[in-house]
């Protein structure tokens, strides 16, 4: 147990976050939450957490939060925007203020954890997983704009402790993205897109919370950046064949040409257009599906962090399908 240590969460109300949260006041940690006023704490309640709803750009009330922090672990973002703009703001603008704070109010804290993505890496190939020594390949404005959230980062790694985290795909209970795929699956329809198997890495978000909570205590990961998923590489069908063993139904398996699935992303991207909302699903994230391969090799946070998977593939899907239907989200 970790006690009297006091740890600073950013996207605490979210998927990956409120799993960290869960991990850290397990460990023992004085948990606070920097949270937007408008943020739905469903995930949050009833725990025992401090909540301070001044969002990411209020460097005073930022000060308040980050004074006495043992570790900060940053794992807000945006994931969808409609331009390239929105993706700064939401991924480097708000990283800048956080390290621009803690270099001013508490330059003496434990450890910084960004959490960044695989994309900030780009697309890898088949059987030859990204590591932290490739060069970077972002193919969409939400990895370029995670890169240069690393980028920023590293040049306040001589004045602070800080360790870049990057996940691949993360699924598990409490997502609502990769959950459409359950409920594909479900309804009974599995779309493959193109004709050969690619290859993605995919981690259960206990695990990802266990990486990243290894990244921050560790006091040798300063200044250092770590891949964190599972040491095995999926194929779509495989985990087709999962999902299938645990829903306990067969879904017709139908094989999408790419050209089908640029031409739905333009579509979707076009009408968002008309919403206040971003499109979940647009030409840029088409272009990420029909990549041939989306892996990552881990060993280095293997050897360095002592991580471990503990959620094997099988367990993960069957227990993130058991929680849909506890939530009525699957029937």
């Amino acid at each position: 147990m970790d006690k009297n240590l006091t740890s600073v969460v950013t996207g605490a109300t979210g998927f990956v976050g409120s799993h960290l949260v869960d991990l850290l006041l397990e460990k023992g940690h004085r948990v606070k939450c920097i949270t937007r006023k408008t943020s739905s704490l469903k995930w949050l309640k009833d725990k025992p957490i401090e909540n301070y709803d001044c969002g990411l750009f209020d460097r005073e009330g930022l000060k308040e939060v980050l004074k006495d922090a043992d570790y900060l672990f940053h794992v807000a973002g945006v994931v969808k925007a409609k331009n390239k703009e929105g993706y700064f703001n939401g991924n480097v603008k708000t990283t800048e203020n956080l390290l621009e704070v803690v270099r001013e109010v508490n330059p003496g804290i434990k450890k910084i954890i960004i959490v960044s993505s695989l994309t900030a890496c780009g697309p890898s190939k088949i059987g030859k997983p990204n590591t932290e020594e490739t060069s970077p390949n972002p193919i969409t404005n939400y990895g370029i704009s995670k890169l240069e959230q690393e980028e920023l980062s590293k040049k306040y790694m001589d004045e602070l402790p800080i360790t870049i985290v990057r996940p691949p795909a993360v699924y598990g209970e409490r997502d609502t993205e990769i959950y459409l795929y359950f409920k594909t699956y479900q309804q009974g329809l599995m779309a493959m897109i193109g004709f050969n198997n690619k290859e993605v890495s995919l981690v259960h978000v206990k695990d990802l919370a266990n990486g990243i909570y290894l990244a921050g205590v560790n006091e040798n990961s300063a200044g250092q950046m770590y891949f964190i998923s599972p040491e095995e590489i999926y194929t779509w069908p495989q985990i087709g064949d999962t999902i299938e063993k645990h829903i306990g139904k067969k879904a017709f398996r139908i094989k999408i040409p790419h050209f089908i699935i640029f031409t739905v992303g333009a579509i979707a991207e076009f009408f968002s257009w008309f919403s206040s909302k971003a499109a979940t699903f647009n030409y840029e994230k088409a272009r990420d599906f029909v990549q041939e391969a989306q892996t990552c090799d881990t060993s280095k946070a293997v050897k360095e962090l002592r991580y471990r998977q503990q959620v094997s593939l099988d367990d993960g899907v069957k227990r993130t399908i058991d929680w849909y239907r506890e939530m009525n989200w699957l029937k």
